[in-house]
């Protein structure tokens, strides 16, 4: 018998993963990658601060903070802390799984849940922890969380996969399934808890994909206030969504606050400082990340790289396939696959133009992902000389290309913000955070969106955004970039870097809550405002 059987036969017998976890696994040095060995080194100290807080702290609201995936539970950790330093009651329920895309054996997987107990312990004084795999799940669904279960996963193999078609009794069915399983299995165990316990507020990271999705589809099914966050580029940032995930973006909230303030000198320059390293493929502010590879060679050296000559050009701007921020955003088309093939079919009997496919650049950093371009050439695998892919790793930048652009053509990418604020007419065709808002040619139909082609395309010129829209459309970036996020300590990625920086008791302390107080209590619920 190999070692692999050995594991999945020790872990049908009761007490054999305790057993071995008591007497050799708990104090040798952890290979697994699923390792909270420096959360359970870091945790004692921190909650001993946390509990100074907590005794002067009012007691306020019953909080459920879900984690899953070690990372996300390191963070959680310290967060739940400090949510309980400022008094609230908080229940960390963690589901202590490295791989949600693998299936492990039973013998791993109980380890793996001992070791989570066993690092969480020092949270005891102040934080309840609860393993979503020792708590008893309801017996059925309701249909609304079923259905809910079988969109989550086909997203969750989308994501997995890159890619956008998902043979779920095929090539891909063991995947499928296994998101299927352990999906149901965490929204009947959340959906007995809450109903137990109900909660005042839900507390869970993303809130699309994986049981991060679930849960959150769950509070959301008992009518519990639930807060999703994620991170964007920046240090001492996150995105916030009260009743919504953070990852579809909807920003109705900040629009109607904030959107009709007139714009100050100082906001449009903040602003184009912003756009303006982008461009030059430079990093900003407080971020690593740049959102070009190369930087800004001009209009015209441009065209004549690509071979452009003076006929109008249209740009089409590609997002990632298979990115959370992609999913389940589909309009009329039933993917972003569909929706490129059936654009450049119609672009192929139109040589009076010249179609420009932008690969998005961060495709260079997901290999696997399926690519845009290559979606492209299978729809005409012989492309006419008025079409050009650019690749992701193509020395183009995005920037010059908006700059020789006639009309913009995008799904969800900031791309098609970008190109309204430059003056482009942009055609929107997924259900994007700055569709809708004025600025932008936003179909509903395949025929209304080849009926705005026709349009568009009969005079360009026409129909160049005017000056109100152009405002606009600075209006809403400015609120997007610089209001939707609010400040906060630790980002996910580089965590361990930002606990130096921000250790709990100056979070905690005066200085922290004059810097993150307000977003602290935005994550339990309480109404958006904003200081002008």
């Amino acid at each position: 018998m190999n070692y692999r059987a050995l594991k999945s036969l020790l872990g049908e017998l009761p007490l054999a993963a305790e057993l071995d976890w008591h007497l050799r696994q708990k104090h040798r040095p952890r290979k697994d990658h699923y390792n909270l060995q420096r959360l359970k080194t870091a945790l004692p100290a921190a909650t001993q601060v946390a509990v100074e807080y907590a005794r002067r702290a009012s007691p306020s609201k019953r909080i459920l903070l879900f984690s899953t995936l070690h990372y996300w539970i390191e963070q959680s950790a310290f967060l739940s802390l400090v949510l309980s330093g400022l008094g609230h009651k908080v229940t960390l329920m963690t589901l202590p799984y490295a791989e949600w895309h693998k299936r492990l054996d039973n013998f791993t997987q109980r380890q793996r849940n001992l070791h989570t107990d066993d690092a969480l312990r020092p949270l005891g004084p102040l934080v309840k922890h609860v393993s979503m795999l020792t708590l008893k799940p309801a017996p059925v669904l309701p249909e609304p969380l079923q259905s809910d279960v079988e969109e989550v996963s086909l997203w969750d193999a989308q994501y997995t996969l890159m890619r956008e078609e998902v043979a779920r009794d095929g090539a891909d069915k063991a995947l499928y399934h296994l998101r299927l399983e352990r999906n149901a299995f965490a929204a009947r165990t959340a959906l007995a808890w809450m109903q137990a316990n109900r909660p005042e507020a839900v507390l869970v990271p993303n809130g699309l994909i994986l049981e991060l999705g679930i849960v959150y589809r769950v509070a959301r099914f008992l009518n519990i206030p639930v807060i999703t966050y994620e991170f964007n580029d920046q240090r001492e940032q996150i995105w916030l969504a009260q009743n919504s995930s953070i990852m579809r973006q909807e920003t109705d909230y900040l629009v109607e606050a904030r959107c009709g303030l007139p714009m100050t000198d100082a906001m449009y320059e903040r602003l184009a400082d912003l756009e303006n390293a982008r461009r030059g493929a430079r990093v900003w502010g407080k971020s690593k990340r740049l959102w070009q590879y190369v930087s800004s060679q001009g209009a015209e050296a441009t065209r004549q790289m690509l071979g452009l000559d003076s006929r109008p050009v249209v740009m089409l701007a590609a997002n990632v396939l298979g990115d959370s921020l992609t999913l389940g955003r589909n309009v009329f088309a039933e993917s972003m696959s569909e929706w490129l093939t059936r654009t450049v079919r119609f672009f192929a009997n139109r040589p009076e133009v010249q179609l420009v496919i932008r690969v998005h650049p961060g495709e260079t950093l997901v290999p696997k992902a399926r690519s845009m371009g290559q979606v492209a050439r299978e729809a005409l695998p012989v492309l006419p000389e008025h079409i050009h892919i650019i690749a992701a790793t193509d020395k183009i930048n995005t920037y010059d290309l908006i700059e020789i652009t006639d009309l913009g053509l995008v799904y969800t990418t900031t791309v098609g913000m970008e190109m309204a604020m430059n003056g482009r007419p942009v055609i929107v065709c997924g259900f994007t955070h700055y569709r809708g808002r004025g600025f932008t040619i936003d179909p509903n139909t395949w025929d209304e969106y080849f009926s705005a082609l026709e349009k568009t395309l009969s005079n360009l010129k026409a129909h160049r955004l005017s000056p109100s829209q152009i405002s606009a459309a600075w209006n809403y970036a400015y609120r997007f970039f610089f209001e939707y996020p609010r400040p906060f300590p630790w980002r996910l990625m580089n965590f361990w870097d930002d606990l130096e920086i921000w250790p709990v008791e100056r979070v905690l302390g005066p200085e922290g809550q004059a810097e993150f107080g307000e977003t602290f209590r935005f994550l339990v619920g309480e109404p958006f405002t904003w200081k002008d």
